[in-house]
Formats: C-alpha cells, sequence, structure tokens
C-alpha cells in the first residue's frame, strides 16, 4: 500500500471536478426545456442511477483497487475481448468530447482575444491540460480542487441569490414566488419529453467513473474510495436538484434552450445583467477543470490497455505517472480537435459519440458486477454496499439500455447512437483480426 496517497477530499474534488462542467452550466439547458418542470424528477431518477453505478464499481474496485477499474473488471468477467472494447470506446470517446469542450472554452476565450484562432487556442489548452497532468496525481488533485471548489462556489452562490429572489429577500426586488411555474404544467411534454431529458442529465453527471480509475493512487483505496463515492452522490444530487428547484420559477422553461446557459438566462430575466461577464469566467473554468480531470482518467486508461497487450507496449509506462499514456491522449485530442476544425460536420458525427460511450460503460460497469457478485458474492471484508442485489442492478442495466436505445428515435441524438454503434463494432472487428493475426488471447501492440 502507497503511504502518500490521494485521500477522500481529493477524490471526491477530482470527481466534481470532472462531473460539473460546461454539460451542467451549459448543456442542462435542452433538458430543461425538454423536459420543462419534470427535469427535477429526471435528475432525481439520474442521481439514483449515479448512485448504483458508483456503488457497483465501488464494491469490484474494493476487491481489487488496481489499475485499470471498470476495463480490467469487464475483461475478467466476459474475457479480454470486452476488456479490449469498452477500454477503446471510453478512451475515444472521451478524447472527443474533450477536444469539444477545448472548442467551446476557446469559443469563449476568443472573445477577450479575437485576433487568436481557435485552432490555436484550442491547440494550446489542450498543450496545458496535457502538460499540467504530467506534474502527478497529487499536485494535479490540489490544482483540481481549488478548480472543483470555485465551480461549487458559483453553483451555492447562484442558489442563494435564486433563493433570495425567489422568496423577496433580494434588496429592491419583489418576491417572485412560484414565477413562471405557476402556468407551467409539470410534464409539458408528457413522459416522452421526461425521456429525451435523461441522457442530456445523464451527461451532467458523467465523469464520476474517474473515482474508479484513481482507486490506484489512493491511499488506503478500501476505506477512501466508498467514502469519495458516498461524498460525490450526495454533493452532487442535492446541489443539482436543488439549483433545478431554485432555477424554474425565474425562467420559463420554454425559453431555455442548449444555446445559453440557464444560470445566465434566469438572472439577466430578473434584472442582474452583471452575471453575462462573470459567468464566462465561471463556464471558462468548469471546462479546464473537467478537461484537467477526464486527461487523468484517459492517461490511466491507456496505461491500462498498455499493460495488458490491448495497445501498442511503447506505452507502457512504470512510473506513478502514465506519461506516455498522457502525451498520447493530448495528441489525439489535438489531432481531433484539429481534424474537427476542417471538416466541422464529420467531427460533430464524431463527437456526439462521446455520449454513447459513457453509457455504454455504464451498462458495461453494471453487467459486469451482476456476473462478479454471482462468482464472488461480496467484496473481501464482507460488506456489500449495493442493496437490492441483483434486482436493482437489473433494473439499472434495462435503465442504460434504454437510455442508449432512445437515442435512435431522438433527432438530435440519433448520429451519437449510429458514431457510438459503430465504434464498438470496430473495435470489436479489430479485437478479433489482432486475436488472428497473433494467435493468442492477448492481441500485443509489439
Amino acid at each position: 500500500m502507497k503511504q502518500q496517497g490521494l485521500n477522500v477530499w481529493q477524490i471526491t474534488m477530482l470527481a466534481l471536478g470532472t462531473v460539473i462542467g460546461g454539460s451542467f452550466f451549459l448543456g442542462c439547458g435542452a433538458a430543461i426545456h425538454s423536459a420543462g418542470p419534470s427535469v427535477v424528477l429526471g435528475f432525481l431518477l439520474g442521481g439514483i442511477l449515479v448512485y448504483f453505478i458508483l456503488t457497483a464499481l465501488s464494491e469490484m474496485t474494493v476487491a481489487n483497487p488496481g489499475t485499470g477499474s471498470f476495463r480490467a473488471f469487464a475483461g475478467q468477467a466476459f474475457g479480454q475481448g470486452m476488456g479490449f472494447v469498452v477500454g477503446w470506446t471510453y478512451w475515444t470517446g472521451m478524447v472527443f468530447a474533450m477536444s469539444s469542450e477545448a472548442a467551446a472554452v476557446s469559443t469563449l476565450v476568443r472573445n477577450w482575444f479575437p485576433s487568436v484562432s481557435i485552432a490555436w487556442l484550442g491547440s494550446g489548452i489542450i498543450a496545458a491540460v496535457t502538460l499540467l497532468n504530467l506534474l502527478g496525481a497529487r499536485k494535479l488533485s490540489n490544482l483540481e480542487s481549488f478548480l472543483a471548489a470555485f465551480k461549487l462556489f458559483a453553483i451555492t452562490a447562484f442558489i442563494v441569490i435564486a433563493f433570495l429572489l425567489v422568496a423577496g429577500l433580494f434588496p429592491g426586488r419583489a418576491a417572485v414566488g412560484l414565477g413562471a411555474l405557476k402556468t407551467e404544467p409539470f410534464l409539458p411534454g408528457g413522459w416522452k419529453g421526461l425521456a429525451g431529458s435523461m441522457l442530456v442529465v445523464m451527461f451532467t453527471y458523467a465523469g464520476f467513473e474517474v473515482i474508479g480509475l484513481a482507486a490506484s493512487e489512493a491511499k488506503d483505496p478500501r476505506h477512501t474510495i466508498p467514502k469519495a463515492i458516498r461524498s460525490t452522490v450526495a454533493v452532487l444530487v442535492g446541489l443539482y436538484v436543488v439549483f433545478m428547484i431554485l432555477l424554474l420559477p425565474l425562467v420559463p422553461t420554454e425559453q431555455v434552450d442548449e444555446t445559453t446557459s440557464p444560470l445566465v438566462l434566469a438572472l439577466q430575466k430578473n434584472g442582474l445583467s452583471w452575471a453575462g461577464n462573470a459567468m464566462n469566467i465561471v463556464l471558462i473554468t468548469a471546462i479546464l477543470s473537467t478537461m484537467l480531470a477526464a486527461m487523468f482518467a484517459l492517461g490511466r486508461m491507456m496505461r491500462s490497455l498498455a499493460e495488458d497487450h490491448m495497445a501498442p507496449d511503447w506505452l507502457r509506462d512504470k512510473h506513478d505517472v502514465p506519461y506516455r499514456g498522457i502525451v498520447c491522449s493530448g495528441i489525439a485530442m489535438l489531432a481531433a480537435l484539429r481534424f474537427g476544425l476542417f471538416f466541422p460536420k464529420v467531427y460533430l458525427f464524431l463527437i456526439s459519440s462521446g455520449g454513447f460511450a459513457l453509457l455504454f460503460s455504464y451498462a458495461v460497469i453494471m453487467a459486469t458486477h451482476i456476473r462478479f457478485r454471482r462468482k464472488n458474492g461480496c467484496p473481501p471484508d464482507g460488506k456489500c454496499q449495493l442493496w437490492g442485489f441483483p434486482f436493482t442492478s437489473a433494473l439499472v442495466l434495462l435503465a442504460l439500455i434504454a437510455a442508449i436505445g432512445s437515442m435512435s428515435f431522438v433527432k438530435d441524438q440519433r448520429t451519437g447512437f449510429l458514431a457510438g454503434l459503430a465504434m464498438v463494432i470496430l473495435y470489436a472487428l479489430c479485437y478479433l483480426a489482432l486475436k488472428l493475426l497473433h494467435g493468442r488471447t492477448h492481441p500485443a501492440g509489439s
């Protein structure tokens, strides 16, 4: 066991830094527009799914806190082919998603530096994120803790201001009360609208799996990881739900979409126009924080693949910090950014597959956990954290499969579904081809 490792606070802040990003501050507008006031129910359901997924991951991590996390567990449960496919699908989806975040934050920064192109700004941001990750887990976690704390402060500040506006305690302004909720039905788009919002809701929670990938660098992971998971879920669900409850009276949901931050729109409509510049800084901080934590996960996923001979051997790294995996991921993000800027339609098609990759990974986690528990029972200390097994695990797995399947019926999500499906098939064929070529179970990169 490592004497110096990440503690509960550092892992929790790393997870919150990954999760709370542009997808929440900007993307949740699409969920609000689709579901209306019932979006609160969507965030509660999303939080429940996250709790079960993370608890399942925790049980497996406590039993085997080595590198690889859910990719390694999937390989042990379903064969190395599944480990290969889920590892590369997750890595590819995250690379494209983070290159998209780099383009988004470049657009925001360009408001201050209009003469600099998005290509150069995006490349500089990716390079900076890559270099910062080379400093190591402890130094990165300290920076990530600061950035995550800044985002949490921004959300908390909005909650306080929104409460004052709703309750009529804000100086010089009458009470909003129920406001826009007085005339809005709870399910304006019916259950179909709520179902259509769930993919976006899950995006706002995406990234929590970094806890599992950080297990190999945690201090006493059998105690640290479960505590970090409970803290992460409690903070996320609590903040998200309270945020939505106080946001809804301030702005009609039909005026909210993915092009404007709901937070900024709500404050502007209530006479607080200064929110635009302030939120610009918050958005930049949120996206950079997400990219830093995502690169942490990407580097460790690549090292895990290389150690199991599922990536080129030169990507193996004996150091605590997976330098080669981080640099390789950074180069891949640069290539994706450049390719996307030259061919926007192709880039958007590939970016949308990031959501599919995450949902696919979560479904694999639940399927793996079901097999893990049936084979091994509870973790070594005999404490089963996930209650209701196997029914709860099966229900969560079915919900994730339904969420993936529903993408094909939603126009804006159909390209992501097709791209993600093609990605899974491609990596499955790659594994079969490498297995036949090398004539062994573990395809080597040598």
